[in-house]
């Protein structure tokens, strides 16, 4: 059994506890359930902003802990005001080290598309992001069958929900349905956590037109961000490299600002020639 395996097994068990304490009716109370989302798809096509989803996570499997004791407020708050487009919350407690609360409290603090980074396999899960104030979820390709995938795009859209979903293959892509508002390449194996840049580039031509095509894991370089957005992609999730900082907002501060200076650059020598 792989970790994805381990992860997805333990994720039953988990939603099937979670639907006994919190009852779907209570969690249609919370006053974020009639909230409008904040467009994931709009805001990675800014122009204005970085086209970076920034994620707060504080360990993760392959890493073990990564900033433990980081704060939701301050991170999520130094990242949208470095220039990011949007947050990722990891909700995952066992394997991640996240909880609802967390997304939550970023909620509180920022006006942007947050992301729901969880293993959904429910449509509990669905219901349990609205209620705590995600705009998007994510569905990964990779632990969900194509007519499960649809059926869980559909019910998420039914929430007012946008969704991300995450491939790792061309073959994948094949669960793509209409309802999906970004696709996600993931550059980490999730059966070996091996990561390589180059999936993102060799998958570009074959993602949806009418997509935000976004870049995923291992993203540490300004240039690569350059080299991804040249590409075609529009947006570029990013956590373990800003999250292993004192300051995460800081770095994700500096990135931006180092990915500007590159991008300007490339525009320069490409109007040269």
């Amino acid at each position: 059994m792989n970790i994805l395996d381990k992860i997805v097994a333990h994720k039953k068990q988990e939603v099937a506890q979670r639907k006994e304490r919190y009852p779907v009716k209570l969690l249609e109370q919370s006053i974020y359930f009639e909230t409008p989302v904040v467009s994931l798809k709009q805001y990675l096509r800014r122009p204005d902003k970085s086209g970076i989803i920034a994620e707060f996570k504080r360990r993760s499997p392959s890493k073990g802990d990564i900033n433990p004791y980081a704060s939701v407020e301050r991170v999520s708050i130094g990242y949208m005001q470095a220039g990011a487009s949007a947050l990722s919350v990891l909700t995952d407690g066992e394997f991640f080290g996240g909880k609802n609360a967390d997304l939550t409290e970023a909620r509180k603090y920022n006006f942007c598309p947050i992301l729901r980074k969880d293993f959904v396999i429910d449509e509990y899960q669905l219901i349990e992001a609205k209620s705590i104030g995600a705009d998007a979820v994510l569905l990964i390709a990779e632990c969900l069958e194509a007519g499960q995938l649809a059926e869980l795009a559909k019910q998420a859209k039914a929430l007012g929900l946008e969704i991300l979903m995450e491939v790792h293959s061309a073959g994948q892509l094949s669960k793509y349905v209409p309802e999906i508002d970004a696709v996600g390449v993931n550059n980490r194996d999730l059966t070996t956590f091996n990561v390589d840049i180059t999936t993102s580039l060799e998958l570009i031509g074959q993602l949806p037109e009418d997509v935000a095509r976004v870049s995923e894991s291992g993203i540490s370089d300004p240039q690569v961000v350059a080299e991804l957005r040249h590409a075609g992609y529009e947006g570029f999730l990013i956590g373990e490299h800003f999250m292993k900082q004192a300051e995460p907002g800081k770095a994700c501060q500096e990135f931006v600002k180092q990915v500007r200076h590159v991008e300007a650059l490339l525009d320069g020598a490409i109007a040269k020639n």
